[in-house]
């Protein structure tokens, strides 16, 4: 498969997209000891230098955040380069913190500038993907790339291991071990959820919280849209579903009705089956209810560990009920009901487009908005909104893209289930079909990738590695680690990699030998 250069998942969009791409001698010296096999039996240790965490961050600016060589580019919102800005303007932040003036010797250390300075439009790169800027070498082999793997991934710490590595634009394997046993993937299952989420409903789906109307019983019916996104705070982001908005919506509609009490009601029955995770409801997910407002949380937080409501759909439909009021809706104590086919609908807000959402989960490993989408996954294809019926439903559209699926179990769209089951090769099957410009709906599946050093849970890795260069889902519970995503070497071929470990001994170690590895293999041409 030769895939030409990719526009981003809006193909609407008219101008050619100016891919962002890392000045990359520096990343040639990617900080980590590499091992290459003498053929004697003992290797040969070859330190390469190790630029600082500020040069990283000099160059991911400069790049606007390196993603792919003419694949894929950062997804929404764009600037006319096609960087990515929240990500653009997150390294001018961090440039600007540490008090740099690249280029400059009048900067003085530890003193920011007065204002972020605008880091430099990324060339055009499409190297040897189907356009004329650069043609870059063939891909790496596999030889050369099992010497500086190996002896990473036999890292004590990582315990069992399985690793692969894929070269985006032919499809081809480069470099396997365990490639094809079926480990426990924790959180890179969310890039199984996010491709067979986007193949069933598009990039352009939208999820929609509804108010209807009982005309005999004057009853207001809140009906749970399996958003998990849909925010009651008053300040957010443009674009996100407001419940807000739909209490304005609906107490006009009810005036224009003349409508000054009502019953009030909520509708969950979009969902089916047990309403809590294997793992219960924790800090990491809320009980799974197609109706919650902020994903549960009582704190203000948007990601990461909180503590959550006993009952998401109650809380969010008393809250409903106060927002009416401060209308002069005067609304019952809310209660489970069911909206019937005589209702008619009073108000609607609807989630950004599916490609926004699974971005959002991806990057900050969002286990609420993965199960949502699971079971929206399920509903599309006509399968029971439960845990069984989302996992059928997610491997049977993976089994449409004909993606490896042996050993494969999907026991929820999360991977906080244990009992979870993925492969190398099917991880870096799907990131490969991500790319595939026959699939531009899969996009957001690798656009929404953390970035190292920068974005969601690689925000705090790769300080002094390839930050800005690997993008990569992470994966972590006791005694599992994994990493997937892609990187793009120091010739700049586009590659995509998956490393599990299982039984490993610590969490801290086994993440630091898996950056090791991507770091590692972003440094080297390996030919």
């Amino acid at each position: 498969m030769v895939v030409p250069e990719l526009r981003p998942w809006r193909a609407a969009r008219p101008h050619v997209v100016r891919i962002a791409h890392a000045v990359r001698p520096s990343l040639a010296r990617v900080g980590t000891t590499v091992r290459r096999s003498t053929g004697t039996g003992s290797p040969q240790v070859r330190r390469v230098s190790q630029p600082k965490t500020w040069q990283f961050t000099a160059t991911a600016a400069t790049a606007g955040l390196a993603l792919a060589a003419g694949v894929v580019t950062a997804a929404g919102p764009w600037d006319s380069s096609g960087q990515r800005t929240a990500e653009r303007d997150r390294a001018v932040t961090l440039e600007a913190a540490r008090g740099t003036d690249h280029g400059s010797t009048r900067g003085n250390a530890g003193t920011p500038p007065r204002e972020p300075r605008t880091p430099p439009s990324a060339p055009s790169v499409l190297t040897g993907l189907g356009g004329t800027a650069t043609t870059v070498k063939s891909a790496p082999g596999g030889k050369a790339l099992a010497a500086v793997l190996d002896p990473l991934l036999k890292d004590p710490a990582l315990g069992r291991r399985s690793a692969s590595v894929v070269d985006v634009a032919t499809g081809r394997r480069l470099y396997g071990t365990g490639s094809g046993d079926a480990l426990t993937p924790a959180s890179t299952t969310k890039i199984a959820t996010a491709v067979a989420a986007l193949s069933a409903m598009g990039a352009d789906h939208r999820l929609t919280t509804r108010a209807t109307f009982e005309p005999d019983t004057k009853e207001v019916v809140l009906v749970g849209g399996g958003d998990p996104t849909l925010t009651a705070r008053e300040k957010t982001a443009p674009g996100w579903a407001s419940l807000r908005d739909l209490a304005d919506r609906t107490a006009a509609a009810l005036g224009k009705r003349g409508v000054r009490q009502v019953t009030l009601s909520y509708d969950t029955t979009l969902y089916a089956g047990d309403k809590r995770h294997p793992i219960g409801v924790n800090p990491n997910i809320a009980e799974i209810s197609p109706l919650m407002a902020d994903e549960a949380r009582t704190d203000d937080s948007g990601s990461g560990p909180a503590a959550r409501v006993p009952d998401p759909a109650a809380d969010a439909a008393r809250t409903f009920g106060d927002l009416l009021k401060k209308h002069g809706i005067k609304a019952s104590p809310p209660g489970p009901s069911k909206s019937s086919t005589r209702a008619s609908t009073l108000a609607t807000v609807s989630s950004p487009p599916l490609a926004t959402l699974v971005e959002r989960m991806l990057t900050n490993s969002d286990n609420d908005l993965a199960e949502a989408l699971a079971r929206h996954t399920a509903i599309a294809t006509g399968k029971r909104a439960d845990f069984q019926g989302a996992g059928a439903a997610v491997r049977a559209q993976l089994q449409r893209l004909k993606v490896p699926l042996k050993g494969a179990v999907f026991r929820d769209g999360s991977g906080l289930d244990r009992r979870d089951r993925l492969t190398a090769d099917l991880l870096t099957a799907l990131l490969v079909k991500a790319a595939d410009p026959a699939h531009p709906d899969l996009r957001p599946a690798l656009t929404g990738l953390p970035v190292a050093g920068f974005t969601g849970t690689l925000s705090g890795r790769y300080a002094d590695g390839a930050a800005g260069v690997v993008r990569a889902k992470t994966g972590t519970l006791t005694g599992v680690n994994t990493l997937a995503g892609t990187v793009v070497d120091k010739d700049g071929r586009l590659l995509a990699f998956a490393f599990l470990a299982t039984g490993t001994s610590s969490a801290g170690a086994a993440q630091t030998a898996l950056d090791k590895a991507a770091t590692a293999l972003s440094a080297c041409g390996c030919r």
